[in-house]
């Protein structure tokens, strides 16, 4: 990947101007809040944000039993350890994700140029082979360790190409341009996944790289359901079928903590282009590949995974 080492104050990240802001309107009251907030937090910097992400994660283990018997039942279930050790990985997990909330304010520090000051490779080859490939790219990833820095290094790629990420859009619409902007800080297009068909085509038409978060719930219509951890699980088809339409190679990535660096893992890629079968054959041997992608980076780091989300809530027709 082509290294761009602009970082663009939060500030004045995508979507974080251009909205009502005057005195007079009292809708402006809370963006204003927000950012002023954001700017607070990335003064802490990479090391006050983990402490902080910490104390946020204690506070909710805590403050939500619920989701705390949730994660603590889903890891006993399907990774097969006992209560005690399911409850220790649990968490660790709101500790993990707790920081994950927090870093959405420091995208905008985290590149290429840290080097192995925070940042490490762990495939160089596989990153060059990205880099020099000129085929359309979808990378799959999950709400797994660092996901919101995976932005980070997709901004900086290749300038010349189309890359971003599509997410779901937060209801409330102060909150969510908040989050848009933090996420395109470094140049990333953050597309609704309302909308995204015909943008992310476009962009994939072009060569670019399109980022998709394929390990949560869905709803059965959007869903191919396939083996995860032990169960079947409603996996999201349509990072799949876009893949196949623009014949993509898919590319599996995760960022992984590993005490105050980061390390980023690469898989192999599938090439949509030679897979067999009809449209219907092909999405779902895409769905599998990144599917099993993800569950091989749970297993390994299990306590870096959003455990309290209700994976496995949608059912096939037949277990209704």
């Amino acid at each position: 990947m082509t290294p761009h080492t602009d970082r663009k104050d939060i500030s004045t990240a995508p979507g974080a101007e251009g909205r009502p802001d005057s005195g007079t309107d009292p809708k402006g009251l809370m963006p204003r809040l927000l950012r002023t907030m954001a700017r607070v937090l990335a003064r802490q910097g990479f090391d006050g944000i983990a402490r902080y992400g910490n104390a946020l994660g204690a506070l909710l283990w805590h403050c939500l039993p619920g989701r705390r018997r949730l994660a603590i039942g889903a890891i006993a279930g399907h990774l097969g350890v006992s209560q005690q050790e399911a409850a220790r990985i649990a968490r660790e997990s709101f500790a993990h994700n707790a920081r994950s909330f927090l870093e959405l304010v420091l995208v905008g520090q985290f590149g290429f140029e840290l080097g192995d000051e925070r940042l490490i490779i762990d495939n160089p080859d596989r990153l060059r082979r990205i880099t020099e490939s000129q085929r359309p790219l979808v990378a799959a990833t999950a709400h797994l360790g660092a996901w919101e820095f995976m932005g980070s290094l997709l901004g900086q790629w290749q300038l010349d190409r189309p890359r971003m990420v599509v997410v779901r859009r937060n209801s409330n619409r102060t909150l969510n341009d908040f989050i848009f902007a933090m996420r395109g800080a470094r140049g990333l297009q953050v597309v609704d996944h309302r909308n995204a068909v015909f943008t992310v085509l476009k962009g994939l038409k072009r060569n670019g790289c399109v980022g998709f978060l394929v390990d949560h719930n869905c709803r059965r219509d959007e869903a191919i359901f396939l083996p995860f951890l032990g169960e079947t699980a409603a996996v999201n088809m349509g990072p799949a079928l876009l893949a196949v339409r623009a014949e993509a190679e898919v590319w599996p990535a995760f960022m992984i903590r590993e005490g105050d660096r980061y390390r980023l893992y690469i898989d192999e890629p599938l090439d949509t282009a030679t897979l067999n079968g009809d449209r219907n054959d092909k999405v779902e041997a895409v769905c599998r590949f990144y599917t099993q992608a993800v569950e091989r980076a749970v297993r390994a780091h299990p306590e870096q995974w959003f455990w309290m989300h209700k994976r496995w809530k949608t059912r096939p027709k037949h277990d209704d």
